[in-house]
């Protein structure tokens, strides 16, 4: 037995599984099994395995999680990480796994928003995947992270020590979207300015037609959480409620980025314009699809409670 011929095995049984991807997953699982890196696989995996307990275990291990990956159980769950700009998150079953979709979104804020004195809120947070990483790497001295899924922030607050340390500053929050900041001050246009709002706000929110859920891969329909991906009968529900109640959650010239299906950069812009932004502009991701939306509100904005 060689380390290529549990490859070969293992590809077949997911090609025939229906694994679009059933060699790259076979190699990911493999090289789990047998706690190798592709430099060490390469150089060994011609060469007749050992005949001894570790080998025989591995193998064993290999081939059940060629099992679970047969029955169309997400790659990630199975490994139980997933990484995202350049760090390993925790996943299961309780978050949505982290895109490269997603670190469009990353990117554009950290390009564009410089300053770590800056207050950023994370609506639908999941995993944790965008708040983690922009303190990590924007520096920012506060960020809020919120989610309705209180399993979730469970997952979130791991990754958070995980990955920063338990002493960071992220704040997680229960509650539906705005409603989780119950108690906070927020900024409307008839009060003068005090200190309180953010100056980014930022999501991922859930954004597929609930019909569309159906048809999409057993990996995501039937493992993701539905909560993460249902946007009700449009898909633009969150969009409807972001768009609405933001500007009274943002500072003077503050900006909201929201990460958008690839066909709904025409329907969040027009929701962003009717809630009062301004400079609004649609960012493609690496592929060239429409991928976020971003805007500010005007220098005209002040807080109440």
């Amino acid at each position: 037995m060689t380390l290529q011929r549990l490859l070969n095995e293992g590809t077949r049984k997911l090609e025939r599984a229906g694994d679009r991807e059933a060699a790259l997953d076979a190699r990911g699982l493999l090289l789990e099994a047998f706690r190798l890196d592709m430099v060490h696989f390469l150089m060994n995996r011609m060469e007749s395995l050992e005949e001894t307990r570790a080998v025989e275990e591995a193998a064993a291990d290999y081939r059940q999680m060629i099992d679970k990956r047969c029955r169309r159980i997400p790659l990630q769950h199975i490994l139980g990480t997933q990484d995202f700009m350049g760090f390993t998150f925790k996943v299961d079953r309780r978050v949505l796994i982290p895109r490269q979709d997603t670190e469009t979104l990353v990117e554009t804020v950290l390009e564009e928003q410089k300053d770590p004195a800056k207050k950023v809120l994370d609506l639908c947070t999941g995993s944790g995947c965008i708040a983690i990483s922009l303190m990590a790497m924007g520096g920012y001295d506060h960020v809020t992270a919120t989610d309705l899924s209180g399993e979730a922030l469970k997952v979130a607050a791991a990754n958070g020590e995980q990955i920063l340390g338990a002493g960071h500053k992220i704040q997680w929050r229960q509650g539906d979207l705005f409603q989780a900041l119950s108690g906070e001050e927020r900024y409307l246009s008839d009060q003068g300015p005090r200190e309180a709002g953010y100056d980014i706000i930022v999501s991922n929110p859930p954004y597929i037609p609930t019909e569309t859920i159906r048809g999409l891969e057993p990996e995501v329909r039937d493992h993701e959480p539905v909560m993460a991906l249902d946007g009700d009968l449009d898909g633009l529900r969150f969009y409807k409620s972001i768009a609405g109640e933001a500007g009274k959650w943002l500072r003077p010239g503050g900006s909201i980025y929201l990460e958008i299906g690839h066909d709904q950069a025409r329907a969040v812009t027009d929701l962003l314009r009717e809630g009062g932004f301004v400079n609004i502009r649609v960012i493609k991701d690496a592929p060239g699809k429409d991928r976020v939306v971003r805007g500010d509100v005007d220098k005209n904005h002040y807080i109440i409670k």
